[in-house]
């Protein structure tokens, strides 16, 4: 549920996508065949609306619906909400219908989205650059504790999800939310979704500038705007200024990553039309340099040519990964240039590979001599208790500050030097490990069918059995670096699974005659880091897949082997060799 629309249907089979080399990214995505037919690009075609989500988004817009909400809904109940608002509208505000219990996965392509739905919502709190206080924390996990459940899950787009939220508690939700500076405007639909930003900024000793003030002015300026409140589909934005690029740039439709220019200084190399799903495709370097001054203006251009030229007929193709493909980057450069900013910007190098793990788990000492505490919690999954006495230990540190991550990790920041160890101890009684073992630190799962009504197959609880399994079998094993684990529940995604050493997508799987749940293996994928010079798509094995309750057989077998195969004396990491490895060692 974290990056697909409810709109969207699962796919019961996808395209086997191009193998990425470990060297190079892969991008497979083919320009557009010519056609006669229009695409939907309002500067080429005009606004005409050419199916029903462009019709609907044209007579009244997604952010009009919280009127409804707060006026009618939260009266009427869940009956009294118009089915349009219902499936479309209601997305712009955070809220998406959540899955009938008991429903499983085999149905999840054959029913509709009403036949799916139950009548609770799960609801997104929107956490720009993941920067929280602890009043903040507070606020969320007591919403959680009252009105969802106990529910919430650190997501890997820096938000916290909750579930079991009724319409008629909304208004409240916003109320106390919108108290202490958080809300849910735009956490979903076709707008410019949260703006990743890096966990430390403003506090490493190894950051090259803090992007928070280009992050404070891009919100405040264009979120909640109406004039890019209908873009094709989703716009997902990231900007670090870390040395380890731990925002998950190439992946984004727009990122902006710390470059030092040679002759200007300190700034942002500007990536485009990045985003995984069906159809996965890296971002591309524009091969600018944007200073920090400019950056909203440069982010606003990006996101108005998403706009005005994204293709709008068919929602599968509506990305900017797309237009990217069809364009190329000398002409999305040109566009932007010329339409857009009206002047040129100049060529800027690209910035060198990190040396540094962008997780931000363990301890770390800040710029001002005090610490910052990465933690996980199994696969992202919290609750309210939990986050309401992260807030109190946190505060009973000395500070009152913490991060989200893209990792679906907590930050904690400004503790004295005395207080780390207490900490540490602390976060382990709430079942955050600042000191993980390395499959616990690199494993995150999507929601999962548990709450989502796109997924085909349960992840939270079959990865969480995986890790603690694996902890035990893997112990004895000297693991040169973690082993990125990631388990999705259909093939949307949402957890990145094309972008890990082992990445697991949810189906359903033949073993002897019968379906039962289980996943397609991806192997050797991965982002920019100090394992890899650059990003490439994991590899796919025909034929290889493997049951839902097989994780931690199928991770301890391929793992087991690469400590046995790897080429030790190169420093060869997993994804290098599954790459190169036969496929039945893969297996």
């Amino acid at each position: 549920m974290e990056t697909t629309d409810a709109a969207t249907r699962a796919p019961s089979a996808e395209r086997a996508a191009r193998p990425a080399s470990a060297d190079r990214p892969a991008r497979d995505i083919r320009p557009p065949r010519p056609s006669t037919r229009p695409n939907g690009q309002w500067k080429v075609d005009g606004t005409a609306p050419l199916n029903a989500n462009e019709e609907w988004k044209q007579e009244d817009g997604g952010l009009a619906v919280r009127e409804r909400i707060e006026r009618i809904y939260a009266d009427g109940g869940f009956a009294s909400i118009d089915p349009t608002d219902l499936h479309g509208r209601f997305r712009w505000w955070g809220l998406y219908t959540q899955r009938k219990p008991g429903i499983d996965g085999g149905r999840t392509a054959t029913l509709e989205p009403h036949e799916l739905e139950d009548e609770f919502f799960m609801l997104r709190v929107r956490i720009d650059g993941g920067q929280l206080t602890t009043e903040q924390l507070r606020v969320i996990g007591g919403i959680s504790t009252e009105f969802g459940r106990d529910t919430a899950d650190l997501t890997d787009r820096q938000n916290i999800q909750l579930h079991w939220i009724r319409v008629e508690d909304v208004p409240e939700i916003w109320r106390r939310l919108e108290s202490v500076g958080l809300g849910t405007t735009e956490a979903c639909g076709d707008v410019p979704r949260v703006v990743l930003g890096s966990p430390v900024a403003g506090i490493a000793a190894d950051e090259l500038i803090d992007p928070t003030p280009q992050i404070d002015e891009i919100t405040s300026r264009f979120i909640g705007d109406e004039s890019l409140a209908n873009l094709p589909r989703k716009f997902k934005s990231a900007i670090t200024g870390h040395p380890s690029q731990d925002v998950v740039h190439e992946i984004n439709d727009v990122a902006f990553v710390a470059v030092e220019h040679p002759e200007l200084g300190v700034g942002y190399d500007l990536w485009v039309g990045g985003g995984l799903s069906t159809a996965p495709r890296l971002a591309e370097r524009l091969g600018v340099f944007v200073a920090p001054a400019q950056v909203a203006d440069a982010w606003h251009g990006v996101a108005q040519i998403f706009r005005d030229y994204g293709y709008r007929r068919l929602r599968n193709k509506a990305r900017l990964k797309f237009l990217l493909a069809d364009w190329g980057t000398e002409k999305f450069r040109e566009v932007l240039e010329t339409e857009y900013l009206g002047h040129a910007l100049p060529d800027g190098p690209a910035a060198p590979t990190p040396v540094t793990t962008g997780d931000h788990v363990g301890v770390h000492r800040q710029k001002d001599g005090r610490f910052y505490v990465g933690a996980t919690p199994i696969v992202g999954r919290v609750s309210g208790p939990t986050l309401t006495k992260l807030a109190d230990l946190v505060e009973a540190h000395g500070s009152s500050r913490l991060r989200t991550t893209p990792h679906q990790k907590v930050v904690i920041l400004d503790i004295p030097e005395d207080r780390v160890e207490s900490l540490v101890a602390g976060l382990d009684e709430l079942g955050l490990q600042a000191r993980p073992s390395l499959i616990r630190r690199g494993t995150i799962a999507c929601t999962g069918i548990e709450f989502c009504k796109l997924a085909i197959v349960e992840t939270k609880a079959f990865a969480t059995a995986a890790v603690l399994e694996l902890e035990e079998r893997l112990d004895a094993f000297d693991l040169p670096h973690p082993i990125s684990l990631h388990v999705n529940g259909c093939p949307n995604s949402c957890a990145r699974i094309q972008t890990a050493d082992i990445g697991l997508k949810g189906q359903l799987v033949t073993i002897d005659g019968e379906q039962v749940p289980g996943y397609q293996v991806h192997l050797g994928g991965g982002l920019a880091s100090q394992d890899r010079d650059e990003a490439g798509l994991g590899r796919t094995v025909r034929g290889l897949k493997v049951t839902a309750d097989g994780i931690a057989d199928y991770v301890s077998r391929v793992v087991t082997r690469f400590i046995d195969e790897r080429d030790a004396g190169a420093d060869e990491t997993f994804a290098q060799w599954a790459h190169r490895a036969d496929e039945e060692a893969l297996r």
